[in-house]
């Protein structure tokens, strides 16, 4: 994706950042809506983070042996997502999810994962399929996942108990794991609707199943609790990841105590990592959960800042008779090209105008916007980012809309 190849842009390269801001080679400024894909909740750069790595660095970053503030964090992790009741740090996403994956399977003795298109959840073979984000799986033999792993996922439609119902007919005994973005932010952002996370939560009690959710994306940036507050259905396992160290390498899994002691030593599961709670990491995620601590006005002024974004897009798209819904949360904004009500599932975000929306990155990155170069992200907002920095990008919106539908209809 970094490439821009998804949608025929030319590729971005960035050489610096501060704030709200990126730098590309020839030291061009850009309004940066990317934000590392979601962990740079302050910007880059901002000082309660950078400032006196040495200190972070003085006794080493990489020991391999365990230490007290690596067991500090995880009691701090678990006082905000307490259905960790026991974790295991490890380096990425990808690696929390397979970790979690292969405990769950311990314990349920049952090897297969339900998942939803649309959902990423890493780069591990059975994650990809029908995959968000920009994976392409559409052949899984030339994408060098064996075919024997297809036997071992299902992938049911989002938001649509009816078509998770009939994928699984008959596999119910099978299923070691339901895995599921509680909310969606890689095929669009995407909420579920009512009843959905709680007919899979009572769907994975009946089988004898495990549910899974996966917060790299969720937690912290939707508050401290992330998502599983916010749903009201407790996991059985839950996966956070990068936005836990600001954008250092370190994620964790974990779960109810009796499901994760099927880990080493307790039990026979083994999962590994030399960089997992390496005290690099680990000492900037208690700066990361510092700040938030110390500084709970953050969340408000974030979401004030998407507030006014998402308006005025509104504002600009009903100016121009366009029928594109707006979706806001916290400090998450996005719309997509396809006309109708927000995403629900993946055919819907499968249905957006890539080619519109790659005129509309292009147009966007001449006036100094940097965008997610894929319609399957979003747009976050950081503490760095200002109401300066809003207003110049509804007027960049304004003038790419404009430009970009101009072209359409000389084409037609």
């Amino acid at each position: 994706m970094r490439s821009g190849h998804s949608i025929g842009a030319p590729m971005f390269v960035q050489v610096s950042a501060q704030g709200a801001y990126a730098y590309d080679e020839r030291g061009r400024r850009y309004i940066d809506y990317i934000m590392g894909y979601g962990p740079l909740l302050f910007g880059h750069t901002h000082p309660a983070l950078v400032t006196d790595l040495d200190t972070l660095a003085a006794n080493g970053w990489m020991w391999g042996t365990t230490h007290p503030e690596e067991i500090r964090l995880a009691e701090r992790i678990r006082g905000y997502l307490p259905a960790m009741e026991r974790m295991r740090f490890a380096t990425t996403g990808t690696e929390a999810v397979m970790g979690a994956i292969r405990v769950a399977r311990a314990s349920t003795r049952r090897s297969t994962i339900v998942k939803f298109a649309g959902n990423y959840h890493g780069h591990s073979d059975l994650a990809l399929f029908d995959a968000g984000a920009s994976a392409h799986t559409d052949d899984a033999g030339r994408s060098g996942i064996p075919l024997g792993v297809t036997q071992d996922v299902i992938v049911a439609r989002y938001n649509d108990l009816e078509d998770l119902d009939a994928k699984i007919r008959g596999r119910e005994s099978d299923i070691a794991a339901i895995l599921v973005e509680p909310i969606v932010g890689n095929m669009g952002y995407v909420t579920p609707i009512p009843g959905f996370l709680a007919g899979l939560r009572e769907r994975a009690d009946r089988f004898g199943a495990l549910l899974m959710f996966d917060e790299v994306i969720t937690w912290l940036r939707l508050g401290l609790h992330g998502a599983s507050a916010l749903v009201g259905v407790r996991p059985d396992l839950v996966t956070v990841g990068k936005i836990l160290g600001g954008g250092a390498p370190i994620a964790a899994f974990g779960g109810r105590a009796e499901i994760m002691a099927e880990l080493a030593p307790d039990g026979r599961v083994f999962t590994g990592g030399t960089h997992a709670g390496n005290p690099f990491a680990v000492g900037m995620a208690h700066r990361v959960l510092d700040l938030l601590e110390s500084h709970p006005q953050y969340y408000s002024q974030m979401e004030r800042l998407a507030t006014q974004l998402a308006d005025g897009i509104r504002a600009l798209f009903a100016e121009r008779g366009l029928r594109y819904a707006v979706v806001q949360h916290a400090s998450i904004v996005d719309f997509k090209f396809r006309e109708g009500e927000p995403n629900r599932n993946f055919d819907d975000a499968l249905r957006a105008d890539k080619q519109l929306y790659r005129r509309y990155y292009e147009a966007m990155l001449a006036r100094g916007i940097l965008l997610p170069p894929s319609q399957n992200e979003v747009m976050f907002l950081s503490v760095a980012h200002a109401r300066g920095d809003v207003e110049a990008t509804l007027v960049a919106i304004g003038e790419s809309l404009d430009e970009i539908f101009t072209n359409e209809r000389a084409t037609l």
